[in-house]
């Protein structure tokens, strides 16, 4: 093999040194960070990338010179330094420099037990990630008398070659194995997994070895701070007597750090060294402003700190952490605001799987709405209303929802369904609820009719089978599975306080019930952006109202059947009114087409004939009638309006008449109704002039004066491109970004799923569409039609109500586009409020 020059470039870590995470890694910074606090760090010295890429390729590296910086014949560590922590690393190897001379020198001050143990330890270490070794052979050689010829003997007949005994030689091979196993596809590819870009590099950091082994008080062990998973303060690690590195975490014999009933701890037994500890991780709180898990070693009653990382922690755990450190002011509220990610948020909103507890996981599917449930399986609407009558948690397992199911999802705890995508309409329902979900199981094989449904691996589950949903990872889990409660205390609500202080978008809730409203107002939305008043028509006794409205012969019948519903459908604006408090509520009119409040089944047709008092023939009939073949493109929206004008003419009353029995309870409120489905601003004209006809029906009637105001739902493609003459007659134009996306790509949101992941794979789209914003194309649309309807009028109110409404992405989008608020589902608020605080927040310091 061709050798080259040695490349003596390596950096002794004091207070002055050049180093630099970018250059050294995160180890070597921390280490450099440690020295500057006089913390008691063994000597150490750096190696940057560029050296260690060099070493890979083949270049010698100058062993003895990095040698002599640790005096006469040390014993050292080689350890990564990666520059992100997270992207792992080759294996430290502890003891190097150790050969029959330093053993002997050890037997004299340690002992011979010790002296051994730690050389064995070494070659072992070296044969299985040094030499490349079979791990079998020398991790079956246990510490004991005659270990240390057995593992040499081993070794030798291994390479046919004696141990190595220089310590330069043993430094060098340790440097280049760990340079190359870096650059190996095995490792690139575990790295790039974890997001490492291509191009990581990685640092090394030599060290002097602190023994754990030896006379007097010896060991090692970790200690930190907080609880990883609640963010609590507390003392948590071990420490192990006679030992090394991370051993402490391998063994249940290892002692407690703080006082514990459960058996002897370190404050026991060295409480000095127990207060030297704690006074070192609040020295690493307050100057590196983090909480920090501290490694340490202690030889003979002396303590040394190998290396001090940033605490692994849970969502719920580290909003607990940036706020105390911002309340102990180590960190600024700004900076306490951007460190907590907003799509973390999730998790804490709901209860979650434990993530220490066991999983036996029987079923995959797309991650729809976050949070975890237990209950038996149901897999009916039906089913799951009887379970909830009962006081039992269920599950609800459907192929995929409809309209239908709604009653069943309130009813559930949470919803599993086989077939759908991240807009499907369980998704969709579900996070609006607050329910977890999973869509898209494919694998597992449902039969609804035989109630039970069969997993992957063959395992069969009936109704009544208790399980676990977890749909913040996409899973379904057989049992019970161990659970965290929803973490919405003190800190939670402080955080996002100050993230209202620093962001400047509104952020709204899509809210369909007064449920909604009051889950909105928990999170403190700015008000109701989208209110769909069709899923108020889906209780039983409005449905069987509804199904007489749309088998009505005549407008007078229509107008009668819809007269029972008014009352209803006031009665629920009012209590929408007054849980929001004088916030603004855009209230969409109904929107769906009418075959959808209709039984699907012979049995559910022949039961409605039997409410009806009509023959089955003449309701299968009309049933028929309505079906169409494309719905989500057919009569529905604005189209129901102006065919049936009664349907908003009702609905528009009972709005007008709660925002007046409002007033007289002190809530005043200007509501917004909002058209649907719009394309031409004909249809705008002819419901305009409806519902004016009504407000002023209603003000004559009632003697009394309100205000209003009318919007469109910019839904097609075409709303988008005519938005300027549309807007002559709308005060706001709110982008459902659900349909828009739906119909720019002429894909429909519940079969997308079945080639949408082949689709991303492959680079025809960068995204699933239905998921992040399409900025270029349908944000193209949006763009222009905010232009085009500002243009047309100055002061108009911009906003969307789709499911990208809780995206940073689009969040960020709207932001720039000028947009005045976003609205998304109520549990979806604390993110948006996060997400577009840390926009503003890192808008200014890109400013600066």
């Amino acid at each position: 093999m061709q050798k080259h020059d040695p490349i003596p470039e390596f950096s002794l870590i004091d207070p002055t040194a050049q180093i630099a995470a970018a250059t050294h890694g995160w180890r070597a910074k921390c280490l450099q960070r440690l020295v500057r606090l006089e913390l008691p760090v063994p000597k150490s010295v750096a190696l940057p990338a560029t050296t260690v890429r060099a070493i890979a390729a083949g270049h010698g590296v100058d062993a003895g010179g990095i040698l002599e910086r640790f005096g006469d014949g040390p014993l050292i560590s080689v350890r990564p330094s990666p520059a992100n922590p997270d992207w792992g690393g080759p294996a430290t190897i502890l003891n190097i420099g150790m050969n029959t001379k330093r053993h002997a020198r050890l037997a004299e001050t340690h002992g011979e037990t010790a002296a051994d143990a730690l050389f064995v330890r070494f070659v072992q270490a070296y044969a299985i990630h040094v030499a490349r070794l079979d791990p079998d052979v020398f991790d079956s050689i246990k510490p004991g008398p005659g270990a240390l010829r057995e593992v040499l003997r081993h070794y030798e007949m291994e390479t046919d070659e004696p141990f190595p005994a220089d310590p330069a030689v043993q430094l060098s091979e340790v440097l280049r194995s760990m340079a190359r196993a870096w650059e190996g596809t095995s490792a690139r590819l575990l790295r790039q997994a974890k997001g490492a870009p291509e191009e990581a590099a990685l640092g090394l950091v030599v060290q002097e070895m602190a023994q754990g082994i030896g006379q007097g008080i010896s060991g090692s062990g970790v200690i930190q701070f907080v609880d990883p998973v609640t963010g609590v303060q507390l003392i948590k690690g071990r420490y192990l007597g006679q030992s090394q590195g991370r051993d402490a975490l391998k063994t249940t014999e290892a002692l407690y750090l703080t006082r514990d009933p459960r058996g002897p701890s370190l404050e026991d037994v060295a409480p000095e060294l127990f207060e030297a500890l704690v006074a070192h991780g609040a020295v690493c709180r307050a100057r590196l402003r983090e909480e920090m898990q501290i490694e340490f070693t202690v030889e003979d009653g002396r303590l040394a700190v190998l290396d001090a990382v940033k605490v692994q922690r849970s969502a719920r755990a580290g909003l607990r952490i940036a706020v105390a450190l911002a309340e102990d002011e180590v960190i600024t509220r700004e900076e306490a605001v951007l460190r907590v990610e907003p799509r973390a948020l999730s998790e804490l909103l709901h209860h979650q799987v434990d993530p220490t507890g066991p999983r036996d996981v029987f079923a995959r599917g797309i991650a729809a709405s976050p949070g975890a449930a237990t209950g038996k399986l149901v897999f009916s609407s039906q089913a799951a209303q009887a379970s909830a009558s009962k006081g039992e948690p269920c599950i609800l397992v459907r192929r995929e929802t409809a309209p239908e199911d709604i009653r069943g999802m309130h009813s559930a705890a949470a919803v599993l369904t086989e077939r759908g995508g991240m807009t499907s309409h369980a998704a969709v329902i579900a996070r609006g609820l607050g329910l977890p979900c999973v869509v898209g199981a494919s694998e597992m094989r449902l039969e609804a009719r035989d109630k039970k449904l069969t997993a992957a691996d063959g395992r069969v589950f009936h109704e009544g089978d208790v399980i676990t949903l977890d749909g913040s990872k996409g899973e379904a889990l057989a049992g019970a599975a161990e659970m965290l409660p929803p973490a919405l205390d003190d800190s939670f609500r402080r955080l996002l306080s100050w993230a209202d202080e620093m962001r400047d978008i509104g952020i709204r809730a899509n809210a369909d019930t007064p449920a909604d409203a009051e889950t909105a107002r928990k999170f403190e939305a700015q008000g109701i952006g989208l209110c769909r008043t069709e899923h108020m028509f889906f209780d039983e006794d409005r449905l069987i109202v509804m199904r007489e409205m749309i088998f009505a012969d005549t407008p007078q019948d229509r107008a009668l059947a819809l007269a029972r519903l008014l009352p209803m459908q006031r009665a629920d604006f009012v209590q929408l009114f007054e849980i929001m408090q004088g916030l603004p509520v855009c209230i969409r009119l109904f929107d769906p087409p009418l075959h959808e409040f209709l039984p699907q089944s012979r049995e559910g047709l022949r039961e409605l004939a039997e409410a009806l008092d009509r023959p089955l023939s003449e309701v299968v009939r009309r049933a028929e009638a309505l079906t169409e073949v494309n719905p989500m493109l057919g009569m529905r929206g604005v189209r129901l309006g102006v065919v049936l004008p009664e349907i908003y003419d009702m609905q528009v009353q009972a709005i007008f008449e709660a925002t007046l029995e409002s007033a007289r309870r002190g809530t005043p409120v200007v509501p917004e109704i909002m058209i649907p489905l719009v394309s031409a601003k004909r249809e705008v004209e002819l419901v305009k002039t409806r519902i004016d006809a009504v407000a002023a029906m209603v003000k004559s009637r009632a003697k009394a004066d309100f205000d209003f105001k009318l919007g469109v739902m910019v839904e097609t493609p075409r709303a988008a491109l005519r938005a300027g003459e549309i807007a002559q007659h709308a005060s706001f134009l709110s982008f459902g970004t659900n349909d828009l996306t739906q119909m720019t790509y002429g894909l429909s949101r519940d079969d997308a799923g079945r080639f949408m992941n082949t689709y991303v794979r492959q680079g025809v789209f960068p995204e699933d569409p239905f998921q992040i914003l399409d900025v270029d194309g349908v944000g193209e649309l949006l763009l222009i039609g905010a232009e085009r309807g500002r243009k047309t009028r100055s002061d108009l109110t911009l906003s969307i109500c789709g499911e990208h409404g809780g995206n940073p992405e689009s969040i960020e989008f709207c932001r720039k586009a000028g947009f005045d608020y976003v609205s998304c589902s109520p549990y979806r608020v604390p993110m948006a409020r996060l997400a577009a605080a840390h926009l503003a927040l890192n808008d200014r310091k890109n400013n600066l």
